[in-house]
């Protein structure tokens, strides 16, 4: 009895996590050289004496925003989905171990420079030194968190991983021992079409003659929180950040912004192999001699129930990297770059660039595996890099394809400089634009010229937003940020200005006019016909397209194009629209009239009544409810060329749709004498729905009613609404 009275007298923090004294009096030092100064929207300014400070408080910073997003983001890169989720998530995790490998992160974190190094441990005190003044906190998992973790992260992106189109359901056929042909489509998400989109203004064609950059990503909503750094050791950097990252991830400092979008730049490669089993083990085909294959043992624990099971998978590797799949009874394997020390020195540097000059040199790093990058700066640049870590190969072979893993031929042979890159900077037109697509576009007719490159350095198409934006850039002039705000919140949809003529005209050419079905549909046929393809939440005819184009939309992937060759989607889109029949258009029109009379008790219903925002409990997977309030949102997913995006769906007890991906953090910067700047967050700054900051911007959000960003000190502190140390 007197054990146990003894043990519940001991201090909570130290029940809840193993920390030791010396590491709580370290933490509580770092702490009293933070100032973290919450704004009247709740972003969170940090100010430190050094540039590990300004680390260390905004991890504690996002820790009180959203705690279980950060453990979320590292649980995935460490391959440990299945702990909490159980063995639905086994082979996504087998995935992420295959190709990376926490050894090699751990390697690189002991090997590192002095100044990343105390980043890195920065890190991790202000995550820790979170869990020890919050014991009510309860990790799904990490109970600490290491130094070496930032280093799992290839370039900032936490989605970011090159497998060169195998999937986690590929793998798992194939480490099951399922050799069921394979639909190399069916892992299709709407998150890999919406993308982001970033421009740029050069001085010639803006009111200020300074240059302005546009910056709006695409991701899960909530996926990135707004933040401002400071240090005394030249930091002073603005924007996004994914949650647990230390380093702004796109935005601006005082001479420089960055935005990056998804890029398709041909970084990772499928290679065909010959394999063959003896009685020593595996062996593969190079260069006419038998090499051995490695055999990784690799064991995941998975969730079952109350208790953790462990599966153990033998994995084979050859010189190009983990067999991860079997094609037409051929081994594959995978060769990419995934995670790289330069990475995140890449991030880093790039948040103190102070010139054109300096922020080419962090390019210079090849750190940047799965992004483009959009820029522009004080001294008035503006450019476009498509890619940045790129393999050279032999253009004999084609890349978008298995090549041959018997030849040294097909290796690598170092990495592109960035000079001989697509890119563009400084186009006579005065603007750039990417929108996941096409590079060839980026500047109209300024543009690089595809043949000048090799066809795997921009496999990229194009979409119906790098169409639109290629228009709406070219409509105005003298553009300030309210123009470039206007511009970027364009709601023209490019794909149905060629989808809705095919289904006028062959509702109006074919079938019979006194036919019921053809008469049902007359109403609905004329209020497209009089729409002028833009979105709006009181708009009839969106709600009418949006339905029917999802319909459809299998059909347009599925059609095969007259040369057999690849094609982007506009390409197949305008094929669609020649070729397709009656059945293919006018059916699933008529299933749209039923659907929404079925569901709304009236297809005549205006998109914004069924197309909403809502949050209601601010968990990961976020639940729905017909039920509770909810916002009209006019948006539309990007898929239909709207520049913005507000991918929405129906999910289960609901009729209406609820918005789960498209437009996160978004800003415009312009770079004058001081920084002007507007940004706009999904809902707001704050995970907990007990915070005002949970839901305060969600009505400007579906307005596209931006705020004034607070980037200078004098600024943030007219309008202070918490100011604290970490801890306090």
């Amino acid at each position: 009895m007197k054990k146990l009275f003894l043990f519940l007298l001991m201090p909570i923090q130290l029940l809840a996590q193993n920390f030791s004294n010396q590491e709580i009096t370290r933490w509580e030092k770092e702490a009293k050289q933070v100032n973290i100064i919450r704004d009247n929207w709740g972003i969170p300014h940090v100010y430190g004496k050094i540039d590990a400070d300004a680390v260390f408080g905004v991890i504690y910073a996002q820790c009180e925003d959203d705690f279980k997003r950060m453990e979320m983001n590292y649980i995935e890169k460490l391959g440990r989905m299945a702990e909490v989720k159980g063995e639905s998530s086994l082979y996504d995790d087998l995935l992420i171990r295959m190709v990376i490998d926490s050894a090699d992160a751990i390697r690189d974190y002991n090997n590192s420079p002095q100044w990343l190094k105390k980043l890195c441990n920065a890190f991790a005190d202000g995550m820790n030194y979170y869990l020890y003044k919050h014991p009510e906190v309860h990790p799904a998992l990490l109970n600490r968190f290491q130094p070496w973790y930032p280093l799992l992260w290839t370039d900032g992106s936490i989605g970011a991983i090159n497998t060169a189109g195998v999937s986690a359901n590929e793998l798992k056929r194939f480490y099951t021992g399922n050799d069921a042909p394979v639909s190399l489509n069916e892992d299709y998400e709407e998150e890999k079409l919406t993308g982001s989109n970033g421009f740029a203004f050069s001085p010639s064609i803006t009111e200020s003659h300074d240059a302005i950059l546009y910056i709006n990503p695409h991701v899960t909503f909530y996926f990135r929180p707004e933040v401002h750094m400071v240090s005394n050791e030249g930091l002073n950097a603005y924007g996004a950040v994914t949650w647990g990252q230390f380093f702004v991830y796109q935005g601006f400092n005082e001479h420089c912004g960055w935005m990056h979008t998804s890029s398709a730049v041909d970084a990772a490669d499928l290679y065909i192999e010959k394999l063959t089993k003896t009685k020593n083990g595996w062996t593969y085909l190079y260069n006419g001699k038998q090499l051995p294959v490695k055999e990784k043992v690799i064991s995941i624990k998975y969730k079952n129930g109350d208790t953790m099971e462990t599966k153990t998978f033998t994995s084979l590797f050859t010189r190009h990297g983990p067999i991860m799949t079997k094609r037409n009874g051929e081994y594959m394997s995978v060769k990419a770059d995934n995670r790289i020390l330069n990475g995140l020195i890449q991030c880093w540097q790039r948040t103190k660039a102070k010139s054109f000059a300096d922020f080419k040199k962090t390019l210079d790093l090849k750190g940047n595996i799965s992004n483009n990058t959009m820029y522009a700066d004080a001294e008035g640049n503006i450019a476009y890099w498509h890619g940045n870590r790129i393999p050279i190969r032999d253009t004999k072979y084609d890349w978008s394809k298995p090549v041959d893993g018997t030849t040294s031929a097909t290796e690598w042979k170092g990495y592109h400089d960035i000079n001989s890159t697509v890119h563009s900077i400084n186009p006579a037109n005065g603007w750039l634009q990417n929108c996941n697509s096409t590079a060839f576009t980026c500047a109209g007719a300024n543009s690089p010229k595809k043949e000048n490159y090799p066809a795997y350095m921009a496999p990229d198409g194009e979409n119906f937003r790098g169409i639109n934006a290629v228009r709406v850039l070219g409509e105005q002039t003298n553009y300030t940020i309210d123009k470039v705000i206007t511009a970027g919140w364009d709601k023209r949809l490019a794909a149905f200005e060629v989808l809705i003529p095919a289904l006028i005209k062959t509702f109006e050419t074919g079938g019979n006019p006194n036919d019921l079905t053809h008469t049902s549909l007359k109403e609905p046929i004329n209020i497209l016909k009089q729409w002028d393809y833009r979105c709006d939440e009181n708009s009839i005819a969106t709600t009418l397209a949006v339905t029917w184009g999802e319909k459809i939309l299998s059909s347009v992937y599925r059609t095969k194009m007259e040369d057999d060759e690849p094609a982007d989607i506009v390409e197949k889109t305008k094929q669609f629209a020649e070729v397709a029949t009656a059945d293919e258009l006018i059916i699933p029109f008529q299933a749209t009239i039923n659907e929404l009379s079925a569901k709304f008790g009236n297809w005549q219903t205006p998109w914004g009544e069924i197309n909403r925002y809502q949050r209601l409990t601010g968990n990961i997977d976020e639940t729905f409810d017909d039920s509770q309030p909810s916002l009209p949102d006019g948006f539309v997913s990007s898929q239909w060329g709207m520049i913005p995006s507000f991918a929405s769906r129906s999910f289960g007890g609901t009729k209406k749709r609820y918005g789960y991906n498209g437009n996160s953090f978004i800003s415009a910067v312009e770079f004058g004498k001081k920084i002007k700047a507007k940004s706009l967050l999904t809902g707001g700054e704050s995970g907990d729905p007990n915070s005002k900051h949970f839901g305060d911007q969600a009505l400007m959000y579906t307005k596209g009613q931006f705020k004034d960003v607070l980037f200078y000190k004098e600024d943030v502190m007219k309008h202070v609404e918490k100011k604290y140390h970490p801890g306090e």
